[in-house]
Parts: structure tokens; C-alpha cells; sequence
């Protein structure tokens, strides 16, 4: 009988703990997530620029432009136009597949979503914008900043192939903007931090342009990535098959 009532105080305690957050959520994890990424990238095929500027204390800065096209959200190209002793690079990712082709090989090369594209922006970082399809969220807490809400989420990879195994997502609460996040290895360790800046109105509704991810270990040491130009496209699906990496222009 007293094992019986301990169980169900130890019920009932749990249930008071997690109350706040669930009365304050007005959404589940799942749906403020959708909604977030449906923010970051549109659900239609499109086509973008991206300007990636790698940033390392005592050194001067790097660029790197790519061409990215995008349909639905498990299918990527990326064309490299800068700098040009990498142009005509061009990398392809299908669901967590991913392939690298270079003009001096013959065939297209498997890579990972983890490896780094350029500076200390991974693969993932502009290959795949899919938090939803990626991660199980859950919602951790409503914190207030600057006097707005917001959900902290956090996010646990469905699959060890995704870019980053957990992530902290700050989304503002009234227009699910996602507006900062923390990404961690498996081992716990933290990344690198991102803030989603600039929002502007793109493809009718204001979504972040500019994104800077921090190095936490180093001071000043930073990848920015700008989006600029994009345009909804449709994008026949033989673009997005290996044997199609050759026939590219640029």
C-alpha cells in the first residue's frame, strides 16, 4: 500500500513539473518545428545563390559562392562558381546520401553530411534544411528575450547520418522565426552556435538571409552564410542523379 502511494505522489510530482511548459505551448514540438522549417526553406522547388565568408582570427577573410538547387526536401545540388580554382565542383545529396564531383575524376565520390564544405560550414549546413524530417523535438522551456517569447526545443537526430546529433532551437512564439541554435556531436560537445539574421521578405514571407555560425571554443572565428536571388523553379529530376553531375554548366 505505502510502495502503491509513493508511486503515485512520484506520478503526480512529474505531472506538476512539466505542467508550465505544456500549458504555455500553444503547439506540440512537432507542428512549431514544421512550422519553423517551412520558414528557413520553402516547400516548393527553388533555386538560390549562396555567399559563404570564412572568418579566422589574425587571417584574412574567404568567400565561397555556390548556385544551390533544392526540390522538396530530400533532394540537393550545389554548384560551386567561387573561388575558381573550384569551380565546377559540384556536390548531390539524396535523402542522407551524398556525392561529391570533382572535374578531375571520372566518377562522382561519397562523402558525408559532416564534412566540411567550406570554412566551418558543413555539407549539411546548405545541403539540407530539414529539422522536421531529421529530429524528434521537444520543447524544454518558454524563455523571454528582449520582450518576446520563445520555445526552446530540443532536438535529437532520427538518424546518426544527419549533420548534428543534438540541437538547441531558440523559435520566436508568435511567427515560429527561428532565431538562434546550438548544434552538438554525440560526445556532447558543443559545435558551433548559428543566429538566423536578416530577415526579408522572400518568395511571400519574411524569412532569415544571413546566418552566422560561431566557433565556441574560438573567439572571432566564424562562418557567415548569405542567401540572395531565390526563385521557385521547376527542377526536372533527372538534374538529381550522379549521372547528371558531368553534363552541369557553369
Amino acid at each position: 500500500m505505502q510502495q502503491c502511494y509513493r508511486i503515485k505522489i512520484t506520478f503526480f510530482i512529474c505531472i506538476l513539473l512539466w505542467f508550465p511548459v505544456i500549458c504555455m505551448a500553444d503547439y506540440s514540438a512537432e507542428v512549431i518545428l514544421q512550422k519553423t522549417d517551412e520558414v528557413r526553406s520553402p516547400q516548393l522547388d527553388y533555386k538560390v545563390l549562396v555567399n559563404v565568408t570564412s572568418i579566422k582570427p589574425g587571417r584574412d577573410s574567404r568567400t565561397a559562392k555556390y548556385e544551390v538547387l533544392i526540390k522538396g526536401r530530400n533532394k540537393t545540388l550545389i554548384k560551386t562558381l567561387y573561388p575558381k580554382v573550384d569551380r565546377g565542383t559540384s556536390t548531390l545529396m539524396i535523402d542522407y546520401n551524398l556525392w561529391v564531383f570533382l572535374q578531375t575524376i571520372s566518377k562522382p565520390l561519397r562523402i558525408s553530411l559532416q564534412q566540411r564544405l567550406f570554412g566551418d560550414v558543413s555539407n549539411g549546413d546548405i545541403a539540407r534544411a530539414n529539422f522536421y524530417g531529421d529530429y524528434n523535438p521537444k520543447i524544454l522551456r518558454i524563455e523571454n528575450i528582449d520582450e518576446k517569447e520563445y520555445y526552446i526545443l530540443e532536438l535529437l537526430a532520427k538518424d546518426e547520418r544527419v549533420t548534428y546529433h543534438r540541437v538547441i532551437l531558440w523559435v520566436q512564439k508568435d511567427n515560429f522565426h527561428p532565431f538562434k541554435a546550438e548544434f552538438y556531436a554525440v560526445s556532447g560537445r558543443i559545435l558551433k552556435t548559428c543566429s538566423y539574421e536578416d530577415y526579408r521578405l522572400v518568395l511571400d514571407r519574411l524569412r532569415p538571409t544571413r546566418l552566422v555560425l560561431d566557433d565556441p571554443l574560438v573567439q572571432g572565428k566564424k562562418s557567415i552564410i548569405e542567401y540572395k536571388n531565390m526563385t521557385l523553379t521547376d527542377l526536372p529530376n533527372k538534374y538529381f542523379t550522379k549521372s547528371y553531375l558531368k553534363k552541369l554548366k557553369y
